[in-house]
Protein backbone atom coordinates (compact mmCIF):
# COMPACT_ATOMS: atom_id res chain seq x y z
CA UNK A 1 0.00 0.00 0.00
CA UNK A 2 1.22 3.68 -1.12
CA UNK A 3 1.79 5.61 2.32
CA UNK A 4 0.24 8.95 1.73
CA UNK A 5 2.10 10.77 3.55
CA UNK A 6 5.73 9.25 2.35
CA UNK A 7 4.41 10.07 -1.48
CA UNK A 8 3.58 14.23 -0.58
CA UNK A 9 6.71 14.51 1.47
CA UNK A 10 8.72 13.01 -1.05
CA UNK A 11 6.80 14.69 -3.83
CA UNK A 12 7.50 17.84 -2.35
CA UNK A 13 11.20 17.67 -2.04
CA UNK A 14 11.33 17.12 -5.77
CA UNK A 15 9.37 19.92 -6.11
CA UNK A 16 11.49 22.27 -4.94
CA UNK A 17 14.01 20.49 -6.30
CA UNK A 18 12.95 20.73 -9.88
CA UNK A 19 12.02 24.45 -8.89
CA UNK A 20 15.43 25.17 -7.65
CA UNK A 21 17.51 23.80 -10.46
CA UNK A 22 15.55 24.90 -13.78
CA UNK A 23 13.06 27.80 -12.84
CA UNK A 24 15.22 29.93 -10.43
CA UNK A 25 17.27 29.22 -7.49
CA UNK A 26 16.32 29.01 -4.44
CA UNK A 27 18.02 29.54 -0.61
CA UNK A 28 19.21 26.43 0.30
CA UNK A 29 21.17 25.07 3.13
CA UNK A 30 25.18 23.87 3.30
CA UNK A 31 23.81 20.59 2.60
CA UNK A 32 21.91 21.25 0.37
CA UNK A 33 18.23 21.33 1.40
CA UNK A 34 15.85 24.29 0.78
CA UNK A 35 16.25 26.29 3.50
CA UNK A 36 12.33 26.65 4.84
CA UNK A 37 12.85 29.80 6.98
CA UNK A 38 14.61 31.66 3.93
CA UNK A 39 12.00 30.74 1.14
CA UNK A 40 8.49 32.31 0.67
CA UNK A 41 7.37 29.27 0.27
CA UNK A 42 3.18 30.09 0.66
CA UNK A 43 0.85 32.05 -2.09
CA UNK A 44 3.96 32.39 -4.38
CA UNK A 45 5.23 30.94 -7.69
CA UNK A 46 6.95 28.06 -5.70
CA UNK A 47 3.92 27.62 -3.63
CA UNK A 48 1.54 27.07 -7.20
CA UNK A 49 4.48 24.65 -9.31
CA UNK A 50 4.55 22.53 -5.67
CA UNK A 51 0.82 22.17 -5.46
CA UNK A 52 0.59 20.91 -9.13
CA UNK A 53 3.55 18.52 -8.89
CA UNK A 54 2.49 17.14 -6.06
CA UNK A 55 -0.99 16.76 -7.33
CA UNK A 56 0.27 15.46 -10.31
CA UNK A 57 2.72 12.77 -8.93
CA UNK A 58 -0.90 11.65 -6.91
CA UNK A 59 -2.64 11.46 -10.24
CA UNK A 60 0.39 9.11 -11.65
CA UNK A 61 1.08 7.32 -8.55
CA UNK A 62 -2.69 6.66 -7.85
CA UNK A 63 -5.34 8.49 -9.69
CA UNK A 64 -6.89 11.79 -10.26
CA UNK A 65 -9.91 11.10 -8.56
CA UNK A 66 -8.14 10.14 -5.31
CA UNK A 67 -5.68 12.83 -6.29
CA UNK A 68 -9.00 15.53 -5.90
CA UNK A 69 -9.79 13.74 -2.92
CA UNK A 70 -5.91 13.97 -1.05
CA UNK A 71 -5.67 17.87 -2.10
CA UNK A 72 -9.31 18.23 -0.41
CA UNK A 73 -8.15 16.81 2.33
CA UNK A 74 -5.16 18.74 2.96
CA UNK A 75 -6.86 22.42 2.52
CA UNK A 76 -9.62 21.42 5.01
CA UNK A 77 -8.36 19.40 7.86
CA UNK A 78 -5.64 20.12 10.02
CA UNK A 79 -2.09 21.07 8.60
CA UNK A 80 -3.74 22.09 5.17
CA UNK A 81 -1.83 24.44 3.38
CA UNK A 82 -4.28 27.66 3.71
CA UNK A 83 -4.12 29.66 6.66
CA UNK A 84 -4.27 33.15 8.30
CA UNK A 85 -6.56 36.03 6.95
CA UNK A 86 -6.12 34.97 3.37
CA UNK A 87 -7.39 31.39 3.79
CA UNK A 88 -10.37 31.12 1.16
CA UNK A 89 -8.35 33.38 -1.46
CA UNK A 90 -5.23 30.88 -0.84
CA UNK A 91 -7.86 27.84 -0.84
CA UNK A 92 -8.83 29.18 -4.31
CA UNK A 93 -5.33 29.18 -5.45
CA UNK A 94 -4.51 25.72 -4.05
CA UNK A 95 -7.75 23.48 -6.00
CA UNK A 96 -7.13 26.11 -8.96
CA UNK A 97 -3.15 24.65 -8.87
CA UNK A 98 -3.87 21.06 -7.76
CA UNK A 99 -6.24 20.89 -11.18
CA UNK A 100 -3.60 21.85 -13.26
CA UNK A 101 -1.41 19.39 -11.89
CA UNK A 102 -3.81 16.61 -12.09
CA UNK A 103 -4.13 17.49 -16.02
CA UNK A 104 -0.86 17.56 -17.01
CA UNK A 105 -0.56 14.43 -14.19
CA UNK A 106 -2.61 12.48 -16.69
CA UNK A 107 -0.87 13.08 -19.94
CA UNK A 108 2.81 12.68 -18.64
CA UNK A 109 4.43 9.42 -18.89
CA UNK A 110 6.68 10.10 -16.01
CA UNK A 111 7.49 12.47 -13.01
CA UNK A 112 10.17 14.39 -14.84
CA UNK A 113 7.33 14.85 -17.48
CA UNK A 114 5.07 15.87 -15.50
CA UNK A 115 7.81 18.51 -14.11
CA UNK A 116 8.81 19.88 -17.42
CA UNK A 117 4.66 20.43 -18.15
CA UNK A 118 4.46 22.28 -15.10
CA UNK A 119 7.15 24.55 -15.86
CA UNK A 120 5.59 25.79 -19.30
CA UNK A 121 2.41 25.77 -17.01
CA UNK A 122 4.10 28.55 -15.15
CA UNK A 123 5.58 30.44 -17.77
CA UNK A 124 2.43 30.69 -20.24
CA UNK A 125 0.75 31.99 -17.31
CA UNK A 126 -1.78 28.66 -16.42
CA UNK A 127 -0.81 28.79 -12.56
CA UNK A 128 -2.08 30.88 -10.11
CA UNK A 129 0.56 32.79 -8.31
CA UNK A 130 -0.46 35.38 -6.12
CA UNK A 131 -3.35 35.91 -4.27
CA UNK A 132 -4.43 38.89 -6.33
CA UNK A 133 -5.51 36.46 -9.34
CA UNK A 134 -9.16 37.19 -10.74
CA UNK A 135 -9.36 33.45 -11.92
CA UNK A 136 -11.99 31.21 -9.61
CA UNK A 137 -11.68 27.77 -8.85
CA UNK A 138 -15.16 26.10 -10.06
CA UNK A 139 -14.60 22.37 -9.64
CA UNK A 140 -15.65 20.27 -6.86
CA UNK A 141 -14.59 21.57 -3.02
CA UNK A 142 -15.78 18.79 -1.43
CA UNK A 143 -16.61 15.03 -1.19
CA UNK A 144 -19.32 12.34 -0.83
CA UNK A 145 -18.86 9.90 2.59
CA UNK A 146 -20.51 6.47 3.69
CA UNK A 147 -22.15 8.75 7.08
CA UNK A 148 -21.38 5.19 8.78
CA UNK A 149 -18.35 5.05 7.65
CA UNK A 150 -16.57 8.50 7.58
CA UNK A 151 -13.35 7.89 8.60
CA UNK A 152 -9.77 7.35 6.73
CA UNK A 153 -6.25 6.56 7.36
CA UNK A 154 -3.75 9.72 7.33
CA UNK A 155 -0.50 7.88 8.28
CA UNK A 156 0.62 4.63 8.65
CA UNK A 157 3.39 3.14 11.28
CA UNK A 158 6.80 1.86 9.21
CA UNK A 159 5.25 -1.61 9.27
CA UNK A 160 1.68 -0.57 7.93
CA UNK A 161 -0.60 -0.24 11.18
CA UNK A 162 -3.13 2.96 10.76
CA UNK A 163 -2.00 4.77 13.80
CA UNK A 164 -3.70 8.43 12.21
CA UNK A 165 -7.37 8.72 11.52
CA UNK A 166 -10.09 11.72 10.17
CA UNK A 167 -13.61 11.78 10.71
CA UNK A 168 -14.52 13.48 7.17
CA UNK A 169 -18.03 14.38 8.62
CA UNK A 170 -16.63 17.19 11.10
CA UNK A 171 -12.69 17.26 10.54
CA UNK A 172 -11.72 15.30 13.86
CA UNK A 173 -8.68 13.85 13.95
CA UNK A 174 -7.84 10.58 16.13
CA UNK A 175 -4.67 8.57 17.01
CA UNK A 176 -5.10 5.07 17.05
CA UNK A 177 -5.68 5.05 20.80
CA UNK A 178 -8.05 7.94 20.59
CA UNK A 179 -10.39 6.12 17.48
CA UNK A 180 -10.14 2.67 18.89
CA UNK A 181 -11.36 4.52 22.68
CA UNK A 182 -14.58 6.23 20.56
CA UNK A 183 -15.31 2.70 18.67
CA UNK A 184 -15.12 1.10 22.59
CA UNK A 185 -17.68 4.48 23.71
CA UNK A 186 -20.17 3.15 20.75
CA UNK A 187 -19.86 6.74 19.04
CA UNK A 188 -18.73 4.73 15.55
CA UNK A 189 -21.16 1.77 14.79
CA UNK A 190 -19.53 1.12 11.65
CA UNK A 191 -15.98 -0.04 12.99
CA UNK A 192 -14.99 -2.37 15.46
CA UNK A 193 -11.55 -3.18 17.56
CA UNK A 194 -9.25 -6.41 17.17
CA UNK A 195 -6.49 -7.22 18.68
CA UNK A 196 -3.33 -7.05 16.90
CA UNK A 197 0.07 -7.87 17.94
CA UNK A 198 -1.36 -7.00 21.40
CA UNK A 199 -2.48 -3.47 20.56
CA UNK A 200 -6.09 -2.12 19.97
CA UNK A 201 -6.48 -1.90 16.17
CA UNK A 202 -9.66 0.11 15.10
CA UNK A 203 -10.95 -2.11 11.72
CA UNK A 204 -14.41 -1.67 9.25
CA UNK A 205 -16.89 -4.14 10.14
CA UNK A 206 -16.93 -6.01 6.70
CA UNK A 207 -19.46 -5.11 3.98
CA UNK A 208 -19.38 -5.19 0.20
CA UNK A 209 -18.41 -1.67 -0.33
CA UNK A 210 -14.85 -1.39 -0.77
CA UNK A 211 -14.18 2.21 -0.34
CA UNK A 212 -15.39 2.68 2.69
CA UNK A 213 -12.44 0.51 4.55
CA UNK A 214 -10.11 1.50 6.36
CA UNK A 215 -6.80 1.47 4.33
Amino acid sequence: MINIKTLKTEAEREAYDYFNKNIRPLVMKEKGEIDLLKNTLFDTDIDAFRHAYVSGVFTLELDANKAAFWGWVNEVFPGGGSSGQSAESSKNMDYWNNEVGRKYGKQAKSKRELAEFLKKALENGELIISLDDPRKFGGETSFQFDSNKPVIVLKESETGRNELFCDLSNGTVFDRESFASAIKNGEYPGYLIASIDGLATPMSKPDDIKSNNLG
